[in-house]
């Protein structure tokens, strides 16, 4: 098959075209033809050789979500799915049969649903890996009925998820806002807009008129969000954090410090089953930044380290 990978680290110019081998599909999995897949933090980590996971040989083939049609499926997963079914996945890129940066991809049946009603094929790709990452952030917090949340880097693809998924819980979101994003984190369903910065977390507590019962962190790791969270309250983090200080912080406030990773949830079929219904009855926006053909996948990799991006860049194969 054709595939978007890389032989060496470095920079985005390592990715390029090859060949690569067809992925077969074990008894629990599905083989997609990929018509779309995202370009995530996750993926530049893996090309930046910060992935220590990579165990095989190059070349390395990166890539956590994509969205296509059933072309294989294995006789267990055969009781979900079927060739011809829409899709879309989650992707483990360090598995030696490559990632979702291909014209094919293998995964497990319960990393996969199908394409929502109304979704484009590059709109769904957005969702298995984001979403389930903002519903772990969420269930992590183990909120209780109509809590006061904040959420940093709100407007980024995972933070605009657990915005949205908090509105829809009943709870009070407070999200973190550029002037450029205000308009559209209050169309994600945020109740008050803090200015993002070094400011933030003095903001919030201004706005919650004190702690508040949980903080979702989807950008900044440095920040010691346990100091605006009350007693027995948590951080739930997906991008760890940075500085010992902030743990010592966390312990002198009996604030608890959970981080998520979504490749580590063993079976996130629910989830995703709930995201998926939730995005056909409209309660959730799927972002697509721009679409771009899958040889462009340098220039992705650029423009997402530039920052300021809203949505995922999907390649399209």
């Amino acid at each position: 098959m054709r595939a978007i990978g890389f032989e060496e680290f470095g920079g985005p110019e390592v990715l390029h075209e090859i060949d690569y081998p067809d992925p077969e599909p074990r008894s629990d999995e599905v083989r997609i033809r990929v018509e779309a897949a995202t370009v995530n933090s996750g993926d530049t980590y893996m090309r930046k050789g910060q992935v220590g996971s990579l165990g095989h040989r190059p070349p390395w083939v990166p890539g956590m979500e994509a969205a296509g049609v059933v072309e294989r499926v294995g006789p267990v997963a055969a009781q979900r799915f079927a060739v011809g079914d829409p899709v879309t996945a989650f992707v483990i890129p360090t598995d030696p049969r490559g990632g979702a940066y291909g014209e094919l991809a293998v995964t497990s049946a319960s990393r996969v649903i199908e394409v929502p009603r109304g979704a484009t094929v590059a709109e769904a790709a957005t969702l298995p890996m984001n979403g389930i990452t903002a519903q772990l952030l969420l269930d992590a917090m183990d909120l209780r009925p109509r809590s006061i949340v904040a959420v940093i880097g709100a407007a980024g693809a995972v933070g605009g998820y657990v915005v949205q998924l908090a509105h829809t819980s009943g709870h009070t979101v407070i999200a973190d806002a550029g002037e450029s994003d205000q308009e559209l984190l209050a169309g994600l369903g945020a109740d008050f807009l803090v200015p993002r910065g070094a400011g933030v977390l003095d903001a919030i507590r201004l706005v919650a008129d004190g702690d508040v019962d949980g903080v979702a962190l989807a950008a900044a790791p440095w920040l010691n969000a346990a100091s605006i969270v009350h007693s027995g309250g948590v951080v739930a983090t997906a991008v760890g954090i940075a500085e010992s200080a902030q743990l010592s912080s966390a312990r002198r406030r009996g604030v608890r410090i959970v981080p998520v990773r979504v490749d580590l949830e063993p079976d996130p079929a629910a989830i995703l089953e709930r995201l998926r219904d939730l995005t056909q009855a409209g309660a959730l926006r799927l972002r697509v930044a721009a679409e771009l053909p899958a040889r462009d996948a340098s220039e992705a990799h650029r423009r997402l380290e530039a920052g300021g991006l809203r949505g995922r860049q999907v390649l399209r194969f």
